[in-house]
């Protein structure tokens, strides 16, 4: 089962941009990600477009930094020692649901003018970094975030979306 059921709550609009079919495009992103760090289970998850005043006051509430961000990350299990998941995995009507995800997209935009990575791959960084937060990674201890951005840079590349070698460095590259 390859299956990630996204629910999408818009307060920005961006989905409504005909340029691109982003909700293939996420999905397709997605479903790397998941493959590449082995879950098989159906997954389910959020992911909410907001503005920066909502990203401002969700990471001043939540996070205590006080300013807009890129991404937010609430996962399910989230601080949840113990819990097993091995008994439900192998029933095949059994979906896992990750969390949420907070994206802001002018915030995205501004960071990929910044780091001159351009649009199409910081909002996938943004969104594979989400995503491997709402499955557990983090990126506090080195170890962590070498293994983090590690998956990260290799979904992308796979993804078509490498960065140029000078842009390479801890948290935005392989």
């Amino acid at each position: 089962m390859d299956a990630i059921d996204i629910t999408y709550n818009d307060e920005t609009n961006f989905l409504a941009d005909t340029s691109r079919d982003w909700r293939k495009w996420i999905m397709d992103l997605l479903l790397m990600a998941k493959k590449e760090i082995g879950k098989e289970n159906n997954l389910e998850m959020s992911i909410n477009f907001v503005d920066e005043d909502k990203s401002h006051q969700i990471n001043r509430d939540y996070r205590d930094k006080d300013r807009p961000t890129d991404v937010i990350s609430f996962a399910i299990e989230d601080g949840e020692e113990g819990i097993d998941l091995a008994s439900f995995i192998s029933d095949p009507d059994f979906t896992e649901d990750i969390g949420d995800l907070f994206m802001c997209i002018s915030v995205i935009k501004r960071h990929a003018e910044e780091y001159e990575t351009g649009f199409d791959r910081e909002f996938g960084y943004t969104l594979v970094h989400g995503f491997l937060h709402l499955n557990g990674y983090d990126h506090i201890e080195p170890a962590e975030a070498k293994e983090m951005f590690g998956i990260q840079g290799k979904v992308l590349e796979e993804y078509g979306l490498p960065l140029y070698p000078d842009q390479l460095d801890e948290g935005r590259g392989k």
